[in-house]
């Protein structure tokens, strides 16, 4: 069996998935062009692949048309917004991914851009090493409020460090029964509420192509003077120009981003100059731990498809 891996990460800090793939006895091929690919390099790629694990990739009709042995595509991740899954159903072939896997990564770098916002450490580091001594005044955590749009795996990850801060929690998540948000010491709250009363907003929901943003300029400005905003979910969330503008004009206190709308980030993006932001390169899943799981997950998955089995992680 011959599996087509486009996403350079899989395996990059651990051996396991690797080993997986040997233990099982397939065969693996990587493509000639760079990740992400688009739907129209993928399908020339594709060939006679029985298996596709992808990252970022996009996987729509025109893919599953190009691939005659094509079974099962794995999303080397949670978030399958780039795979078309109705094409895929339509087309026999399943659709698995890796849920939970990186919950304990990307909650950990949620709190790590929350912590560098609140105490202005970049800013501080920068000046140091170009020779300042400033003196750079932070907020504390204790007391403040933090909403969570979204309260799947990762929100109630990052709802259980900040208890651990003393911070009040509040978080949206309407396919959630009411039973969870107390058992976390989190309050249910609309997504108003939760936008409007955060002194922290973190989002941690789905992304669905061609939505428009959650986050557009009308629910930003309701967001309260000096707020912060982090976003290490998906890009299309936010309206980064309208993000752009409320940082320019001071009415945010900064904003961390660890997903965009297009990317790489472009060059003329306005977020890219926008005062009192940190922007990293969607590294919320890379974590030794997480690419460990995550590997191994989808390849146990894409095995048991091809062995006539049920995937323990099926999407379509």
């Amino acid at each position: 069996m011959e599996i087509l891996i486009t996403t350079p990460s899989f395996g990059q800090q651990s051996r396991a998935p690797w080993q997986a793939l040997e233990d099982h006895g397939f065969s693996v091929r990587r493509p000639v062009k760079p990740h992400p690919l688009s739907a129209a390099d993928l399908a020339e790629e594709i060939g006679n692949a029985d298996a596709l694990i992808v990252g970022l990739d996009a996987v729509d009709a025109s893919v599953f048309a190009a691939a005659p042995n094509l079974r099962v595509v794995a999303k080397h991740g949670v978030g399958v917004d780039n795979i078309d899954c109705a094409a895929a159903a339509a087309a026999g072939v399943r659709v698995v991914n890796a849920p939970g896997s990186n919950s304990g990564a990307v909650a950990d770098l949620t709190f790590g851009l929350m912590l560098a916002l609140a105490r202005q450490i970049i800013p501080a580091h920068l000046s140091t090493q170009a020779g300042g001594w400033n003196r750079f005044t932070g907020v504390e955590l204790t007391g403040r409020t933090l909403g969570l749009v979204g309260f799947g795996r990762i929100g109630q990850a990052v709802a259980r460090r900040a208890r651990a801060f003393d911070m009040k929690v509040v978080a949206y998540d309407p396919y959630l029964p009411a039973e969870v948000f107390p058992s976390l010491d989190t309050v249910q709250t609309s997504l108003e509420n939760c936008i409007a009363s955060a002194d922290f907003l973190s989002l941690h929901m789905p992304g669905t192509p061609g939505d428009p943003p959650l986050l557009d300029a009308a629910a930003l400005s309701t967001m309260k003077q000096g707020a912060f905003l982090i976003n290490a979910a998906r890009g299309g969330l936010v309206d980064e120009d309208a993000l752009a503008e409320r940082l320019h004009a001071g009415q945010l206190g900064g904003a961390a981003l660890d997903a965009f709308s297009v990317e790489p980030l472009l060059q003329g993006s306005a977020i890219r100059t926008a005062p009192n932001v940190i922007l990293t390169p969607h590294i919320g899943a890379f974590t030794d731990q997480a690419n460990a799981t995550m590997g191994v997950m989808v390849v146990e998955d894409v095995a048991r498809v091809l062995r006539n089995e049920e995937p323990a992680n099926s999407v379509a």
